[in-house]
């Protein structure tokens, strides 16, 4: 059975920083892209980062550009992502995914939910102003 959990979640204030943990269990995630997505209140749910399968490749969308790595340990199997300089529009549940198996890059940057397979079940993030 696979299970993604992600832990690192808090409360902190503006111009901190957090950084986001995703362990996976009964599921190898070395040849999957891994994404982080968030769901701010009252809005959907979006991918804001998303890593190759080798670690390579890594894309952020404008939001995170700059105050974020996403990072992973095929070894651990485990993904992170850090996050910087955070602002109260960070405020969100952050979830990690897998993409499906024959994800290629280009299909793994879009960011389009039904591309990801596996899905933890998100830690809340809060920053105060």
């Amino acid at each position: 059975q696979v299970h993604l959990v992600e832990s690192g979640g808090g409360s902190v204030q503006a111009g901190g920083s957090l950084r986001l943990s995703c362990t996976a269990s009964g599921y190898t995630i070395r040849s999957y892209c891994m994404a982080w997505f968030r769901q701010s209140p009252g809005k959907e749910r979006v991918g804001v980062a998303v890593i190759s399968p080798e670690g390579e490749r890594q894309f952020y969308v404008e939001a995170l550009k700059g105050r974020s790595t996403i990072s992973r340990d095929n070894t651990l199997n485990t993904l992170d992502l850090q996050l910087n300089d955070l602002k109260p529009e960070d405020t969100a549940i952050y979830y990690c995914a897998a993409a499906r198996a024959g994800s290629n890059w280009p299909r793994c940057v879009s960011l389009q939910e039904y591309l990801y397979h596996y899905w933890g079940q998100g830690t809340q993030v809060t920053v105060s102003s």
